[in-house]
């Protein structure tokens, strides 16, 4: 069973009542507990994208910086960042939306519809159509899955060089143990999500050591 994503959804809205590009959509960085959400919208040309576009999660990190050159060179792409700051007072998965819209707002041309991964609707002025995971089935959002983890990477490798000691080049800001035990070592910096709940714990927590 071939199960590498193709251009079926693309090509359902190729006719001629839907004379416009479709754009796949999607983000990177839910999850981690410091740094930015980040989303990318990606209109490929099915005749010009690279090979071996793939959910960017099951490609390895060298593969992705790999592709990424590559479909910003042939596809139209749009990149859209919410912040920390926006993360803590929305909450995540409006951020995650928002970041979506902005992504979309940033293209050159507006898509007459958006394919999105997952099951939220980002409210888009164009139509939308959910994909459960999308960037498994559908090129578009594949494509926009490397670019938006690789754009996200890259912030976060740039943040570490200000703060090495919480190894984000590495673990891009998720808990992994190396950053937990920095957190509680450090503190949180103006990157950490304080809305999450392991960093609040460790500003509790030291601020109950401080207080002793």
């Amino acid at each position: 069973m071939n199960t590498a994503p193709t251009f079926e959804f693309e090509a359902a809205y190729s006719g001629p009542a839907f004379a416009g590009p479709v754009a796949g959509i999607d983000e990177a960085g839910r999850g981690p507990l410091a740094g930015p959400v980040v989303a990318a919208a990606v209109i490929l040309d099915p005749q010009n994208f690279p090979a071996g576009l793939a959910d960017s999660k099951t490609l390895t990190e060298k593969r992705r910086e790999a592709l990424a050159p590559l479909i910003q060179q042939c596809a139209v792409v749009g990149v859209g960042i919410a912040t920390v700051e926006e993360i803590d007072e929305i909450n995540i998965l409006q951020a995650s939306l928002l970041a979506m819209r902005r992504s979309v707002d940033a293209l050159p041309d507006a898509p007459t519809v958006c394919l999105v991964d997952g099951n939220q609707d980002p409210r888009l002025s164009c139509r939308t159509e959910l994909l459960i995971k999308g960037d498994a089935r559908s090129l578009s959002i594949a494509a926009a899955s490397i670019i938006a983890k690789t754009t996200r990477d890259a912030i976060m490798r740039e943040l570490s060089e200000t703060h090495p000691e919480y190894g984000w080049a590495s673990n891009k800001g998720y808990g992994s143990a190396a950053h937990m035990k920095a957190l509680n070592q450090y503190g949180a910096t103006p990157h950490h999500r304080r809305s999450f709940a392991p960093v609040a714990a460790s500003i509790k927590s030291r601020a109950s050591l401080a207080a002793e």
